[in-house]
């Protein structure tokens, strides 16, 4: 029987062992850490019973991924809890509404419905189509040609351009917000692509959140895996590939990382993983709040996901400043707030807030005080409410996650390069260039984000070039 070892336990090393695993292949997934997710973990960071997120949240990719999907996670106890409102965008003129339901997005955005429906609504009609051809490489032959087409149409322009259709500020800032999740230049060619398909994702199939929190999706996939015959070792740092001893390796690490494990790469595969770079860096704060949080908007209450930092404009400036280094004085920050949907996140009257703010890679400095500024300019009277608080910057992030180096959660800078070439380009990206090691986490195509597909790729490289 053929054997593997998948070093990584977050959702794109459970993915692939759980592919490989369904091919027939002796899997045992290895994690450094004491306790398996990567970055989908759920632990109580502030209070007993408050239960945070570690790092992912709300999940529009998990509920797209075409793979999970397959999979009926839900015989293993996965639920999916949606808000009534997806996003909220508070501005001074008014709250940017983003709801699952297109209609009623496009009837609370006004004279910028009809755009909003124009630009999302074909995609979303046929979400699966596109998200079966997005979720691959991006130099590959594509599966659905009249889906990529018009994703491309929509992805190809600066996310800065492709808001000016929107008439109104609230749109542009809607479009905008969503847009940030790039965590990169919304003035650069293709920056537009995060927004198109998290837009797609929500309207099609929601920005949920997993009942009982981010630890919930791995459970289930840790039981998928197990009932497969998988095993998992966790405590364990892999040094080098060489000391595992299985014919097929599977890491998802950074390619800098997978420098330093993988012995003698090609000079070709070495110099694509040496000029891969990370990404900026996220400062987060989880709360414990005492009640609820005193929304100048009580719709924001409602709200899954918040936005702040302004208009598009404004949000632009400040991605454009943590891209070159800078950090600005009103950071991009995004909270979610699952309690309001998933009581069981809660303990004795006090609410967890999950919040990040977006800093240049590696940034040292302390941002806790600039941040709670932000969310009391929306919330006055927050501080007083909060009774505990667990702050990780860019350090502290990678000390948590060797993967997320200087802070960056997304797996890597999404310039266009690094769009079209994660790290290298076509569907051998993954490949290391050494017989039975590939790469298979967040800095391969797709990308960063919660769903499974790069370790999945991944592993079906590995198969196809097992003759499976």
């Amino acid at each position: 029987m053929t054997t593997a070892t998948v070093v990584g336990s977050g959702p794109n090393g459970l993915a692939a062992a759980i592919r490989l695993a369904q091919a027939g292949v002796s899997v045992t997934v290895v994690e450094a850490a004491d306790v398996v997710g990567g970055g989908a973990r759920t632990s109580e960071l502030t209070l007993p019973g408050v239960l945070h997120d570690d790092c992912s949240t709300a999940m529009p990719g998990a509920v797209a991924s075409p793979f999970f999907r397959s999979l009926d996670l839900e015989r293993h106890g996965l639920r999916w809890l949606h808000h009534d409102i997806t996003v909220a965008h508070p501005l001074d003129s008014g709250t940017a509404l983003v709801r699952r339901d297109l209609d009623r997005t496009a009837a609370g955005l006004g004279s910028d419905g009809g755009t909003w429906r124009r630009l999302f609504e074909p995609l979303a009609a046929d979400a699966d189509a596109v998200f079966d051809t997005v979720f691959r490489p991006v130099l590959s032959v594509p599966r659905h040609p009249v889906a990529l087409a018009r994703v491309g149409l929509r992805s190809a322009a600066p996310a800065t351009l492709l808001a000016r259709l929107f008439r109104t500020p609230t749109g542009a800032a809607a479009f905008g917000g969503i847009a940030a999740h790039l965590i990169g230049d919304l003035r650069a060619p293709l920056s537009s692509s995060v927004a198109t398909m998290l837009t797609t994702a929500l309207h099609a199939h929601g920005w949920p959140f997993p009942a009982g929190g981010a630890g919930s999706l791995t459970a289930a996939l840790v039981a998928e895996f197990t009932e497969l015959g998988g095993r998992i070792e966790t405590g364990r740092r892999v040094k080098s590939v060489d000391e595992l001893g299985t014919e097929l390796v599977l890491l998802t690490v950074p390619p800098r990382a997978a420098l330093a494990l993988v012995p003698h790469v090609p000079v070709g595969v070495r110099r694509a993983w040496r000029r891969f770079r990370p990404g900026p860096g996220a400062y987060k704060l989880d709360l414990a709040v005492a009640g609820d949080v005193p929304w100048r908007d009580p719709d924001i209450g409602r709200a899954g996901v918040v936005h702040l930092g302004g208009t598009i404009a404004e949000i632009a400036r400040a991605e454009a400043d943590i891209v070159r280094g800078r950090m600005p004085e009103r950071p991009f920050t995004l909270v979610t707030q699952p309690h309001v949907v998933d009581p069981s996140r809660s303990a004795n009257g006090v609410n967890p807030l999950w919040v990040y703010a977006h800093v240049p890679n590696g940034w040292p400095g302390d941002e806790t005080e600039r941040v709670l500024g932000m969310l009391e300019e929306q919330a006055p009277g927050l501080r007083d409410r909060i009774v505990g608080m667990h702050v990780r910057g860019p350090a502290a992030l990678e000390e948590h996650n060797a993967a997320y180096l200087g802070g960056d959660i997304g797996g890597g800078a999404v310039t266009v390069r690094q769009i079209l070439a994660r790290p290298r380009a076509g569907e051998r990206g993954y490949a290391s260039g050494v017989r039975g090691v590939y790469l298979a986490g967040a800095s391969t195509s797709p990308a960063g984000g919660v769903h499974g597909m790069c370790g999945v790729n991944a592993a079906e490289l590995a198969l196809r070039d097992l003759g499976r």
